[in-house]
């Protein structure tokens, strides 16, 4: 640890003089990453994935092992590091060494040329390995196999940073890109697949092999699991149509529209605009607002290179800024008798659009910045095994859902007040994370290490530390006990 020389700063806009001065103490401003470790101890993750990895360097050199090194990496993706750079400060950290699996007093963890030959020493059966860690963890995750599963397949830009390998424009988004596939799960939130792809791919391009595989292992796990895909337009192609009838798998793809299509609507949408006109007019007259009006079809309908005819659901609305139609292609059980119910469970996948929002944004999905195409597809593991660990460990401390949850026949307003309120009442078990950071990961710490224990302490004047000790008890209970409930 290096010792800072001695200095003394003073600032006059109190009414005593304030002075600023070095702690020989020894401090951290991440101690919100020791139960985050020792979560992730319990479930095993970044043990398994650096387990995963090849590693060709000579036993008795090693230094810094590749367990050290990932965990330095992903922790350091959950605390807002998501940069190799970083862990050029981030290697002196206390905290950093514990959770990385070093004492305080021992010598630092790797600096940024290290963590960047051990990004790029990654091979291809690594990869595979990898992959297959991260649905080893999916099934590991569930405590009885899950009698049904909805997964979400979409394809989100990266934005190139510089000439890596395999980043080509994209016409519809406009940018040099990476084009990742993210397989997430809607009843968990985690990621069960990732892939990393070129920038001019289409959007399901390798989706069905990955999906295969995925429905393989979890049919080989859990042999009676009934599974549903959904995807948006993108996805709705007659490779993913195959593959998903052939493995018995529901799926809801949403269709683009055609000339042919919206003619078999055109009389549903006349519909909808009526109401609309009528709505308006007794909206005038009740002094109230407007409510926009959805209507709801199905029709079979066989494009020219579909083997057969397939089941299209259609919803029609009018609003004030005008008229929509949107079409979904839908072999979910009921959808011929209740289109409506069915377009708003595919319309239901955005949740999973909001998980991938704060893994591209808050986690930093995006930073592909190594040149070689096979680094930045384990840079994508590193940032996906950050998100599923995170995940998980707010589906861990959640508070229980209140059995006065809203359901289907609630309106709008009402569901945003439930989960309004509920957000206030358990801030990091519906915490994104951004709100993990600032209420529960960014904490400053002294580090006390003697013979006996390493003791890291907190302030008691931190606004949060009640969260903090409420985290760390829910961490403690064994899994399924009972939690207590937040009074709110």
């Amino acid at each position: 640890m290096t010792i800072q020389p001695a200095w003394q700063l003073t600032f006059e806009f109190f009414d005593r003089p304030v002075v600023v001065e070095p702690s020989q103490a020894i401090l951290s401003s991440d101690a919100g990453l020791l139960p985050v470790r020792e979560f992730d101890e319990q479930i095993g993750l970044t043990k398994a994935f650096a387990d995963a990895l090849d590693d060709p360097r000579d036993p008795d050199l090693i230094e810094h092992t590749f367990l050290e090194m990932a965990r330095s990496r992903i922790y350091g993706i959950v605390a807002d590091y998501e940069d190799q750079n970083d862990h050029d400060t981030l290697r002196t950290d206390p905290v950093f060494k514990l959770v990385a699996g070093r004492s305080p007093d021992d010598a630092d963890l790797a600096s940024q040329p290290t963590l960047s030959r051990f990004e790029n020493a990654v091979n291809i059966p690594s990869l595979w390995r990898l992959r297959d860690v991260f649905i080893d963890r999916f099934i590991a995750s569930f405590d009885a196999p899950p009698r049904r599963l909805t997964f979400d397949l979409d394809a989100v830009d990266d934005p190139a940073h510089g000439h890596q390998q395999l980043t080509f424009w994209h016409n519809y988004y406009d940018q040099n890109q990476y084009f990742p596939l993210l397989i997430t799960c809607a009843d968990n939130d985690q990621f069960a697949m990732l892939g990393l792809r070129l920038g001019c791919a289409h959007a399901a391009l390798g989706a069905d092999d990955d999906l295969e595989y995925l429905v393989t292992r979890l049919r080989r796990a859990w042999p009676d699991v009934v599974l549903t895909v959904r995807g948006d337009a993108g996805f709705g192609v007659p490779w993913m149509y195959d593959v998903c009838e052939r493995l018995r798998v529901f799926y809801s793809f949403g269709l683009g529209s055609n000339p042919v299509l919206q003619r078999q609507s055109d009389a549903l949408l006349a519909q909808a605009v009526a109401r609309w006109e009528q709505e308006q007019q007794a909206a005038r007259r009740e002094g109230r607002a407007a409510v926009p009006q959805r209507l709801f079809d199905g029709f079979w309908y066989q494009a020219e290179t579909w083997p057969q005819a397939r089941w299209v659901v259609v919803k029609a609305e009018a609003n004030a800024q005008g008229t929509n139609r949107r079409f979904v292609v839908s072999t979910r059980p009921g959808a011929q008798v209740l289109p409506e119910a069915a377009y708003d469970a595919y319309a239901e996948r955005g949740e999973s659009e909001n998980r991938n929002k704060e893994f591209k944004c808050d986690l930093a999905m995006d930073r592909m910045s190594d040149h070689r195409f096979l680094a930045n597809y384990f840079r994508l593991y590193l940032h996906g095994a950050a998100m599923n660990l995170l995940v998980r460990l707010r589906r861990q401390v959640a508070l229980p859902v209140s059995r006065t949850s809203p359901t289907e026949a609630t309106t709008e307003a009402e569901r945003q007040r439930h989960f309004r309120q509920r957000r206030q009442q358990d801030p990091l078990g519906e915490g994104q994370p951004c709100t993990w950071r600032s209420l529960f990961i960014k904490v400053a710490a002294e580090v006390v290490v003697s013979s006996r224990r390493v003791v890291v302490r907190l302030s008691s004047c931190w606004p949060h530390l009640e969260l903090f000790h409420q985290v760390c008890a829910r961490l403690q209970q064994p899994s399924g006990a009972p939690q207590a409930v937040a009074s709110g």
